[in-house]
């Protein structure tokens, strides 16, 4: 457990519940900006920075975590990936980003080790970060001060704030704060889920390669030149511990194959999970003195490689908007703050969509939709602006 020393702060001017990566760059980004702020989250720091999530970094997101002072181990330690490959029917296309974007690429760079090196940052130079705090509530968004009731130490607290920032989640706290029916919610389940497992074996191939099979989806992915991520596209409530190594490697190595000398390396597999997809957007982003940030906000499938990199984005965007509150007294940026983001976030999510509907396979697909999806990846292979459209898109723009 971190101890803050002395008895925790009463009043802020930006009170920022969750202490995921969206929470941590946008506490890093306003000290920069001499913009206080309080960091709660109700996890220990131990589990924070356990947390498995997103891997891929965009061009933009790297660029927003140097600037603020977070790049060091990042570029020490960061795999840079200047394409992806696609399979399907036995076949491999590369897709090149530098030169269908005019240069930009993508990092490989686990969340957990974002997370580690934001938190090293904020507790060694940042405002504070108040671990095991658990928010009971948000109250007073319609007003101009409202606050935020969290539990410390077996102790309850209030802490008043100019502004509450919730990257707390969907599930969490912050959204509560809102009035009921003051916020709308456009949401898509799709009809299958992401078995994903970790193993210690070296990474198949040097960059990510997704695959199209009759047999479902499959993703060869890493977390370091040593450490393999892989996923299978497997049915909705699928038991992780149901599927046997030998099973999923046998899986992975049947959707993963292709005509010529490739083999899928095995190994120890270390952790294995389920995963959900959906798509969720939340609007308006902002409601009186309450805003929401990351996974607060918006959630997308990960076969975009969307949803850190957009909460990277929402954030940039606020600390922008509070610097130029704190310097003249506008809110220009903050009253701005909900249509800029959601025209960044409907085009991932539009993204995210178009990648997972044409890689994966649905329950009682016909085969005509399966034709429509390999000709698809077929105009992706034919097509520089078809490939350009997919480079751009998972590259990014700049961040905010």
């Amino acid at each position: 457990m971190t101890v803050t020393p002395g008895p925790p702060p009463a009043r802020t001017t930006v009170g920022i519940v969750g202490a995921g990566p969206a929470g941590l760059l946008l506490a890093r980004l306003l000290h920069l900006a001499g913009v206080d702020c309080v960091v709660l989250e109700s996890r220990s720091r131990g589990y924070v920075e356990r947390r498995q999530r997103a891997g891929i970094l965009e061009q933009g997101t790297v660029d927003a975590l140097r600037a603020a002072g977070a790049g060091e181990r990042l570029d020490r330690e960061g795999m840079p990936h200047d394409g992806v490959e696609l399979r399907w029917g036995g076949r491999r296309h590369r897709v090149d980003f530098p030169s269908l974007t005019g240069g930009r690429r993508v990092w490989v760079y686990a969340q957990t080790e974002v997370v580690k090196d934001l938190v090293a940052l904020q507790l060694n130079e940042g405002p504070p970060l108040l671990f095991d705090s658990p928010v009971s509530a948000v109250t007073g968004a319609g007003t101009g001060r409202p606050l935020v009731r969290y539990t410390r130490g077996g102790r309850e607290h209030t802490l008043a704030c100019d502004w509450v920032v919730g990257c707390d989640g969907f599930h969490g706290v912050t959204r509560r704060g809102v009035p009921d029916g003051a916020l709308s919610t456009f949401e898509r389940t799709y009809p299958y889920s992401w078995l994903g497992v970790l193993a210690d074996v070296a990474p198949s191939h040097h960059e990510l390669v997704y695959a199209h099979s009759p047999r479902g989806f499959a993703l060869l992915s890493m977390r370091s030149p040593a450490v393999s991520r892989l996923y299978l596209q497997v049915p909705d409530g699928t038991d992780p511990s149901a599927w046997t190594d030998g099973r999923i490697w046998d899986e992975l190595d049947a959707r993963l194959a292709v005509d010529g000398d490739w083999s899928l390396a095995r190994g120890p597999i270390t952790q294995r999970s389920v995963l959900p997809m959906r798509s969720v957007v939340t609007e308006p982003m902002r409601w009186g003195r309450v805003l929401l940030a990351g996974d607060a906000a918006h959630i997308v499938p990960p076969t975009g490689a969307k949803g850190l990199n957009l909460a990277a984005s929402d954030v940039v965007v606020l600390a922008r908007a509070f610097g130029q509150l704190a310097r003249t007294g506008s809110t220009a940026g903050l009253d701005a703050y909900s249509d800029t983001c959601l025209r960044r976030v409907w085009r991932a999510e539009h993204f995210s969509w178009f990648m997972t509907t044409t890689l994966h396979t649905a329950p009682g697909q016909s085969a005509f939709d399966t034709r429509l999806q390999l000709s698809q990846l077929e105009r992706i292979a034919a097509s520089p602006h078809a490939a350009a459209e997919l480079a751009e898109n998972y590259a990014g723009g700049p961040v905010g």
